[in-house]
């Protein structure tokens, strides 16, 4: 990505998730990168396609660190473990694309189902793992849909998290301690002698 389409993302992003979709015009966009139209233009067609792929690139990048991370671990558990410390991480350090992706979810519009269907490919990844640890018994029992979808939505629960405390930043070691008291020590089938 060439510096003036980066610049296009980095203050779309950063404006979508201050100012919403609806609320950010191009004429904003162009204003603050300092460019003219035809210069956005020339790397976007449209408002929405700088949204489209603001979501794509996110949610890609957010399942290949996954993919990535969980190569390397030797259980399940310990995949559910990096999923999450990743999603924190991800919380702390891209919560502009988060707020965007789930400001966007609800409704039906194309932009609404985009997002939706952007999130499920996610949610997806984590579901395989869950399935892989119930069917090889080392997860409870469970719909790993709902479970996947349990362990994404707590993780993105640390923005509203981080919104309610009025916080800077978001401690990514604290809440993930507090995640292996509560749900990693749920859904680990335990072993009876």
């Amino acid at each position: 990505m060439n510096k003036t389409k980066r610049k296009i993302f980095e203050t779309s992003l950063k404006l979508f998730s201050e100012k919403g979709y609806d609320a950010t015009s191009i004429e904003e966009i162009t204003a603050t990168v300092g460019v003219a139209k035809g210069t956005l233009y020339y790397h976007f067609s449209s408002k929405e396609e700088i949204f489209n792929f603001l979501v794509e690139e996110g949610m890609k990048l957010l399942i290949n660190s996954i993919e990535i991370k969980i190569a390397k671990c030797d259980n399940v558990l310990d995949k559910i473990k990096a999923v999450s410390l990743i999603q924190l991480k991800a919380v702390a350090k891209y919560e502009n694309l988060l707020t965007i992706v789930l400001s966007q979810v609800w409704g039906n519009e194309t932009r609404n189902v985009f997002c939706k269907d952007k999130v499920m490919e996610y949610v997806k990844v984590i579901q395989e793992i869950v399935q892989e640890g119930v069917d090889n018994g080392d997860l409870v029992e469970c719909d790993a849909e709902m479970l996947a979808s349990e362990i994404f939505s707590l993780t993105c629960s640390a923005l509203i998290y981080k919104r309610k405390a009025n916080l800077e930043q978001i401690d990514v070691q604290r809440i993930y301690k507090e995640y292996e008291k509560t749900l990693f020590n749920k859904i680990v089938k335990k072993v009876e002698n």
